[in-house]
């Protein structure tokens, strides 16, 4: 926490593409929030960076920042197989921390992590920011509402092109591959709105070599009986879709984009024989993930996105690694 317990003074780790719009952007309009330093392993990247974006305090080294007593908390997106060992390095450092999804690189890991959380007081939040928009906030009402009545299916879908192969979410080294990469935010919607953590029925990958997918569907199954899909790839023919299907005895919820709603959204309800169309606002997720997270800093709120909750995707993730006959990713 700041020194007079009013903002929260944040530094990043690396100059990550994902930054500006993750943190910076809603960092401007946030009173709360101050991106108060940067760091990176090449210097003069650091620099650009911090040049383009305002940031004032630059490092050459991420212990460089996690030591500065000014700042309090870290936003850490770094490649996959890293956000688990810079985590626990910021808490070990006594920093807050938003770290990006996938938490970790495997459930195992990510179980470290959470058992060293609950033995701090930091606030440690997975940024799945879709959680804290007001659209998610909704469609988890309906479901929990009975409007739907007894939940039969959840499908959720997450299709880009990534073509660039070289990109580092290609690298087993790093954790990557598509279920690690789009279909954390699969996995993640599926035991957001499916009401539990589902056994991972059969899943199959399309690869771009023996370890890393660039596509993966699975078929799950929940406590309560109701079955999941997942659909989610970083270049497949399935170029373009992102939508999330929540289907009962008694009606349906369809969202086209609920990852990021400020862009395009559509919310249809079908139930008792009607439909309707529900609209929300086109404020970032990020926003008010960022909302969320200086609220734990500064007055204790609760997050969504805990530790011990990304043991559980992270759980389904290997699951569905294991069961197409792929290798659990590792830390690097």
């Amino acid at each position: 926490m700041s020194g007079n317990g009013s903002t929260v003074r944040i530094g990043v780790l690396g100059a990550a593409q994902i930054a500006p719009a993750a943190l910076i952007a809603p960092a401007k309009d946030n009173p709360e929030v101050v991106v108060a330093a940067v760091a990176a392993r090449d210097m003069s990247r650091a620099q650009a960076f911090a040049a383009g974006h305002g940031i004032a305090q630059v490092y050459d080294s991420y212990e460089a920042l996690l030591a500065d007593p000014d700042v309090d908390a870290v936003y850490n997106p770094l490649p996959n197989g890293l956000h688990g060992k810079w985590t626990r390095a910021a808490i070990e450092a006594g920093r807050h921390v938003l770290c990006e999804k996938p938490f970790t690189a495997n459930a195992a890991e990510a179980r470290e992590i959470a058992r060293l959380a609950a033995t701090s007081d930091r606030v440690v939040m997975e940024a799945f920011h879709y959680r804290y928009h007001p659209l998610a906030l909704r469609a988890e009402e309906i479901v929990a509402s009975g409007e739907l009545g007894t939940l039969q299916r959840v499908d959720v879908a997450f299709c880009f092109p990534l073509p660039k192969f070289s990109d580092i979410r290609y690298h087993y080294a790093l954790a990557g591959g598509a279920t690690m990469d789009v279909g954390c935010y699969a996995v993640h919607m599926l035991r957001t709105f499916g009401g539990g953590t589902p056994e991972v029925v059969s899943a199959q990958a399309k690869l771009r070599d023996p370890r890393i997918d660039r596509a993966m569907t699975a078929e799950l199954r929940f406590p309560a009986g109701h079955i999941g899909r997942l659909r989610c790839s970083m270049w497949s023919s399935d170029l373009l879709r992102i939508s999330l299907r929540v289907t009962g005895d008694r009606g349906e919820l369809y969202v086209l984009n609920p990852v990021l709603p400020q862009m395009f959204q559509r919310f249809v309800v079908r139930s008792g024989g009607r439909k309707r169309v529900e609209k929300f606002p086109r404020r970032a997720t990020y926003a008010y993930q960022l909302d969320a997270f200086a609220g734990a800093v500064l007055r204790g709120e609760p997050v969504k996105t805990t530790s011990v909750d990304a043991i559980e995707t992270m759980t389904v993730i290997d699951a569905i690694y294991r069961t197409a006959g792929l290798p659990l990713r590792e830390p690097s």
